[in-house]
C-alpha cells in the first residue's frame, strides 16, 4: 500500500498515549513507537497525549479516528471509550463495556468463571478483612493485586503469612478492593488475539522466563534479563489449547480489535489458567503482541496499521 492511498484511508489520525494513570512512561514508550510507525507508513498522524489536554482539545483536533496507546486508568478502562463515542472518533480496540470489565482483574475473573473458564481461585479483601483466612483458603503462596492496576503495578507474591499484611496494604493503597489470587506454580505466557467475535484470531504464544520467575515493571520495561520465546516450545496439544481458550476468554469479555491474555502453565500437569486481559497492551520494544506478530512474518509498522484500519465506534447510533 503506498504511502498515499494510506493516508487517504485513515485521514487525520491521533495516535493517544502518556495519559494519567501509574502507567504513563509505559504508555509514553508505546505511543511514540506508533506514532513513527504509522508516519512510516505514510499515515497522517498525530501525537494527542490526555494528561496534558483536554476532551475539548481532543474535539476541536477534528481527528477521523484514533489510536490508543494508553494503558491503565483513563485509557484503558473505558472512561476515555466513552468520551469518544460521545465524540463520535472511531478509536481502536475494545468498546466501553470491555474495557471496564477487563480493567478489573475481580470482575474479569468472575465473568471466565461464568463460563466455565480455568482461573486460579481468589478472594477479594478489604481493609477489615480477616487476613488469616486467605492463607487456609488459597494457601501459600498467594498473589496479592490491585485489581484495577496493570504491569505488575502494586503486585506482591506472599510466601510466608507475616508478610501477607503489608502486601496487601500495598495493593490497598492503588484502590479499595484486593486481589488476592492463589499462585500457580510453573511456566508464564501470553497470548495476543486480533479480531472480533468468530473472526478473532490467536498469535504465536510467547513464553516469558524472567529472572528469579520475578516479571515485575522493571524486567518487563527496562531490562534485557528476561527472556522471550515465540513461539513457545510447547507440545501443539497444549498450544493450541492456550490459544483456544485465549479467544474464548477475549470473547466472553467482549474484546475486539487486539488484545492480550496472560496464562499460567500449572507445572504438576500442564494445565493453563488464565491470568487476566489486557485489552489495551504495551507497544514498546519489549512488548509481547509485536512480538508475536513477528512470528508470523508482520512487521511492527504493519501491524500498527492493521490495529489502526479495525479503528470504529462500537456503540449504535441512537435514533434521533
Amino acid at each position: 500500500m503506498s504511502a498515499t492511498t494510506t493516508t487517504t484511508e485513515f485521514g487525520k489520525v491521533g495516535v493517544l498515549f502518556g495519559g494519567r494513570s501509574a502507567e504513563r512512561e509505559v504508555s509514553l514508550m508505546s505511543g511514540t513507537g506508533v506514532l513513527e510507525a504509522l508516519k512510516a507508513k505514510g499515515v497522517d498522524a498525530h501525537a494527542f497525549d490526555p494528561g496534558e489536554r483536554s476532551i475539548a482539545d481532543l474535539a476541536a483536533e477534528k481527528f477521523d479516528r484514533v489510536f490508543i496507546a494508553l494503558h491503565g486508568r483513563f485509557g484503558e478502562d473505558g472512561s476515555l471509550q466513552g468520551a469518544l463515542e460521545q465524540l463520535d472518533i472511531p478509536y481502536t480496540g475494545s468498546g466501553v463495556m470491555a474495557c471496564a470489565i477487563g480493567m478489573d482483574k475481580v470482575y474479569t475473573k468472575m465473568i471466565w468463571l461464568m463460563n466455565k473458564l480455568p482461573t486460579p481461585q481468589y478472594a477479594t479483601l478489604d481493609a477489615n478483612s480477616d487476613l488469616s483466612t486467605v492463607v487456609a483458603e488459597l494457601g501459600l503462596p498467594v498473589m496479592i493485586k490491585p485489581p484495577l492496576e496493570g504491569s505488575t503495578i502494586g503486585i506482591t507474591k506472599v510466601t510466608l503469612e507475616p508478610e501477607l499484611q503489608a502486601a496487601v496494604d500495598l495493593a490497598a493503597s492503588l484502590g479499595d478492593v484486593v486481589l488476592a489470587e492463589q499462585f500457580v506454580t510453573g511456566r508464564e505466557f501470553t497470548v495476543a488475539v486480533l479480531g472480533k467475535g468468530r473472526a478473532a484470531k490467536a498469535l504465536p504464544i510467547v513464553e516469558i522466563v524472567a529472572p528469579g520467575g520475578n516479571y515485575d515493571y522493571q524486567n518487563k520495561y527496562f531490562t534485557d534479563d528476561t527472556k522471550y520465546f515465540c513461539p513457545a516450545v510447547i507440545d501443539d496439544a497444549t498450544s493450541a489449547e492456550m490459544q483456544r481458550l485465549a479467544v474464548l476468554a477475549y470473547n466472553a469479555l467482549g474484546c475486539e480489535g487486539w488484545g492480550r491474555i496472560d496464562f499460567m502453565l500449572r507445572e504438576s500437569d500442564n494445565k493453563p489458567f488464565l491470568i487476566e486481559a489486557n485489552t489495551s497492551p504495551g507497544m514498546t520494544s519489549h512488548s509481547l503482541v509485536p512480538m508475536a506478530a513477528r512470528a508470523l512474518g508482520i512487521s511492527y509498522e504493519d501491524l500498527c496499521v492493521e490495529i489502526l484500519r479495525s479503528a470504529r465506534l462500537k456503540m449504535a447510533k441512537g435514533q434521533g
